[in-house]
């Protein structure tokens, strides 16, 4: 990744169901711009063990792709099928190509 930053490239991430553990904490999150796929489950943990952590309940959404997008998490919602085009539509206007 910070070969990647030294040369002004640009870093994408794309979440597909299901994100969780360390790739979550790590390089899933280091991204210049985060797509997830629809309904994506996204997270550290899961919602049972974050629950015994914390000791309350959560709301059900709170790790879909749709929430995270409402909350700035992340940046797009694509789905599969249309993933090469936005991905490649999102380099060639962050490397100013034509």
């Amino acid at each position: 990744i910070q070969k990647m930053k030294d040369a002004h490239l640009p870093y994408i991430v794309v979440l597909t169901h299901p994100v969780y553990g360390g790739v979550t904490a790590s390089l899933a999150m280091l991204g210049d711009v985060h797509i997830a796929e629809p309904k994506a489950m996204i997270g550290f943990a899961g919602k049972r063990v974050i629950e015994q952590t914390v000791r309350e309940k959560l709301d059900e959404p709170f790790q879909r792709a749709e929430y995270l997008l409402d909350h700035g998490v992340i940046d797009q919602i694509v789905h599969r099928h249309a993933l090469r085009d936005t991905v490649s539509r999102i380099v060639a206007k962050l490397m100013n190509l034509p």
